[in-house]
């Protein structure tokens, strides 16, 4: 029946209402308008589809009002919830200089809508070991409860429903006093925080046109940009609870759980020293980690056919600006090898004597003197004639420095520069002549002019020429 002007009209559907709830219920509310047309047709109905569609419209609406899943809003205690989830991030390149895929690991505190994001290469349990103690410290506590969802690492299975905890989990949770729930699935309203914050991150974080962003040159650049959005998002007033979250996160340290002094290193791997010439030995093999880490204590893992090391960033003595505040961190990652084949990353010795190939290396100039320091100051190619000189053995260099540097401070550096690189250029080191070079140079305003090097045949040195003419023109008999 339809109700228009106060007056009830029969449908033709009408005698088929029992059917189309039928179908409705039978297909779990998905069934198409259009396919239950053709069964009603089939049944004698002779309709229209209009009428079919919205008795199913109507039909649809009443069973999903009588199996709709009441979603209660999620209840925020200060010092209580913390939710974590995982979501795709950019390809960088790895410290190999392989180019991979990366993940996103972010966490949201409910009750002061903080939110910390730390890139990472993959998800697994080491790796979320890793970003929680990182997560944790960079909150500043630790809350009662952590959820997530039923990831195999979190949950190995379920029996009757009930989700069977990783003993790693467990574990990690003991180790610094928090229990690890995991969501209720399709619930919206359970770890519906998190998945926003990851669906923010990734629109601000991924190289997308719709916010022009660069790709990442390395892993450090995308930390650093991830430090960068966490200070923006904390740093505003949010939309619901009309607060700052780093405001509000300074009300719930207050109710946090302290952090453990050490990380939990079950899923870390073993423990090392770091030794003087910047290595680990891990299964019988050197692995290079970088500078400043000599005599630091790492952790070694393997994942796949790579070993991880990673350091306290606490206890690093030059800290990056994106680790500030952090725990644990990656600082090495190599291919696994076998004894008597360490695997050295020629990136973590950046002043080493030696090229990668096996040849020396340029030397590098460092000031030790006022002298020195006021000649390099002078710009590259005063670094590039210096380095040029000591290999050609001149002699008396500081003298001429001092005369250069003089020459600096009367025509300027710019004019300086370029005598000293035609002087590298010609292989001309003498007494002045960087000054005539510069004179020259001053007066026709160009030092790009055809270069002519003099060399033994053009030399201007008295020689032994003049005495070719001259014969032995002993006298017989004589004695010399």
């Amino acid at each position: 029946m339809s109700l228009a002007d106060g007056v009830s009209v029969l449908r033709l559907v009408d005698g088929h209402t029992d059917l189309v709830v039928q179908l409705v219920t039978g297909s779990d509310g998905t069934i198409r308008a259009d396919v239950a047309h053709e069964k009603l047709v089939a049944c004698g109905y002779e309709g229209s589809e209009r009428t079919t569609r919205r008795a199913v419209a109507s039909a649809k609406a009443g069973w999903r009002l009588e199996h709709a899943r009441s979603n209660r809003p999620w209840i925020t205690v200060p010092g209580m919830w913390c939710q974590i989830d995982w979501g795709d991030g950019p390809k960088v390149r790895d410290l190999n200089g392989r180019l991979r895929a990366t993940v996103l690991f972010v966490a949201w505190v409910a009750w002061s809508r903080f939110r910390v994001v730390i890139p990472c290469w993959d998800q697994t349990s080491e790796s979320l070991a890793t970003c929680l103690d990182s997560m944790f410290r960079l909150v500043g506590g630790v809350t009662d409860y952590v959820l997530t969802d039923n990831a195999k690492t979190v949950t190995v299975q379920h029996i009757a429903g009930v989700p069977v905890r990783h003993p790693l989990m467990v574990d990690i949770g003991r180790h610094y006093g928090t229990t690890v729930h995991t969501c209720v699935p399709y619930d919206p309203q359970s770890k519906g925080g998190v998945e926003s914050s990851v669906k923010i991150a990734k629109a601000d974080l991924l190289p997308k046109k719709t916010n022009l962003r660069a790709e990442y040159a390395s892993m450090d650049e995308l930390a650093q940009a991830c430090a960068e959005f966490m200070g923006k998002v904390n740093g505003r007033v949010h939309q619901v609870t009309r607060r700052r979250p780093d405001d509000a996160l300074v009300v719930e340290r207050e109710f946090l759980h302290p952090v453990p002094t050490e990380p939990h290193t079950t899923a870390l791997g073993q423990a090392r020293i770091v030794a003087a010439d910047q290595t680990v030995s891990f299964g019988s093999v050197r692995y290079s980690v970088p500078p400043k880490l000599q005599g630091a204590r790492v952790w070694v893992t393997v994942q796949g056919d790579e070993v991880v090391v990673r350091a306290d960033a606490r206890r690093l003595a030059v800290v990056p600006d994106w680790a500030q505040g952090r725990g644990l961190v990656e600082v090495a990652r190599h291919l696994t090898s076998t004894p008597g084949n360490p695997r050295i990353n020629l990136s973590h010795y950046p002043d080493h004597p030696q090229n990668p190939d096996g040849t020396p290396a340029t030397p590098k100039p460092r000031a030790g003197s006022l002298l020195e320091q006021v000649f390099l100051s002078i710009g590259p190619a005063a670094e590039l004639w210096l380095i040029a000189a000591c290999a050609h053995g001149v002699e008396r260099i500081e003298s001429k420095m001092r005369a250069i540097v003089d020459l600096a401070a009367l025509r300027g550096s710019p004019l300086a520069c370029q005598a000293l690189e035609t002087a590298v250029q010609a292989g001309r080191y003498g007494w002045g002549d960087v000054e005539s070079i510069a004179e020259f140079i001053a007066t026709t305003g160009s030092h790009h002019d055809p270069m002519v090097i003099a060399g033994e045949h053009a030399s201007t040195q008295p020689g032994t020429g003049g005495w070719a003419g001259f014969t032995n023109t002993t006298p017989t008999g004589a004695t010399r």
